[in-house]
């Protein structure tokens, strides 16, 4: 695999998280007339479908390592994903989207804990606005937490640990990230027919729109986001990822407000202004801009 410089690697991080800040609309219209867990299945299953078909030569190179690593990421991704659909059963789109967000808070924690370091200042002083901004945003969103906000929290940090191992598994020179994206999506479709079948009475979608819902997280959410997160992460660290992530409700409540008709108050609106200024801050280097700008000075001059 080409090396991918991390700037590549983080834009490509970020139109991933355009589509899962989609997703949210998607998801809550598949599930009016989905279970979850069946949901789950057919979005993972069509995802890893697609995916399996378009690098179906690279997976005949594939080894133990990447399906003993698929086998771990699958299931923190299940339990990530099992948190928010039935979250999205109880709270809206953009409290959703704004809870699950707080594994940019998660991931510096678990990330000193683990390694024994403190990330740069820069991605600290990121983060912590990042953390402001959040706490704006869910501030006024609800009354109170509900059900549905808590099993949002519980895939925030379920969702950390999945970006941590991610990491960790990618750094393993035996293991190739991109079949490592295939092999998880695999898996996280077979733990979500076992629950189907054990939970629930699965059936295909009978609507257009749950159709619409299930091809579009299974082709765009599924087989191009968790495949690209884990094909990027190679080249980012971990806590990079969960900053550019925590950019995921600002997305989600902006397509809430376009197509779900939800409002947001404008003391939410400066905590996603906030959390956006606060990955372009990481994200941008400003010594680099600087020179830039002096060259063209000097070029113009």
């Amino acid at each position: 695999m080409t090396l991918m410089p991390q700037k590549k690697a983080n834009l490509l991080l970020l139109s991933v998280v355009f589509f899962w800040g989609l997703s949210y609309l998607f998801t809550k219209q598949g599930l009016m007339t989905l279970s979850p867990f069946t949901f789950l299945a057919l979005r993972f299953g069509l995802g890893f479908s697609v995916a399996a078909l378009l690098f179906v030569k690279r997976l005949t190179k594939i080894n133990k390592q990447t399906i003993y690593g698929g086998v771990i990421l699958g299931f923190f991704l299940f339990l990530t994903l099992t948190g928010v659909y039935f979250g999205l059963q109880y709270t809206t789109i953009s409290n959703a989207g704004f809870l699950g967000s707080l594994t940019v808070i998660f991931v510096p924690i678990l990330f000193s804990v683990i390694y024994r370091k403190l990330p740069e200042k820069k991605i600290i002083l990121g983060s912590i606005t990042a953390t402001i901004g959040i706490i704006l945003l869910i501030s006024k969103s609800t009354a109170g937490a509900g059900i549905g906000d808590i099993m949002c929290i519980m895939a925030a940090v379920a969702y950390a640990g999945h970006i941590l191992i991610a990491k960790r598994l990618t750094d393993i020179k035996e293991i190739d990230a991109l079949n490592l994206g295939i092999v998880q999506i695999g898996f996280t479709c077979l733990y979500s027919v076992i629950c189907a079948f054990l939970f629930e009475t699965p059936y295909l979608p009978e609507t257009a729109e749950a159709w619409r819902a299930v091809v579009f997280v299974g082709i765009f959410c599924s087989a191009f986001g968790f495949i690209g997160q884990i094909v990027a992460q190679k080249y980012t660290s971990p806590v990079h990822v969960g900053l550019i992530f925590s950019l995921e409700p600002v997305f989600a409540s902006v397509f809430a407000y376009l197509f779900a008709a939800e409002q947001l108050l404008p003391i939410q609106v400066v905590g996603a202004v906030i959390v956006f200024l606060s990955v372009l801050f990481v994200e941008t280097d400003l010594k680099e801009l600087l020179k830039l700008g002096k060259k063209k000075k000097a070029e113009a001059g």
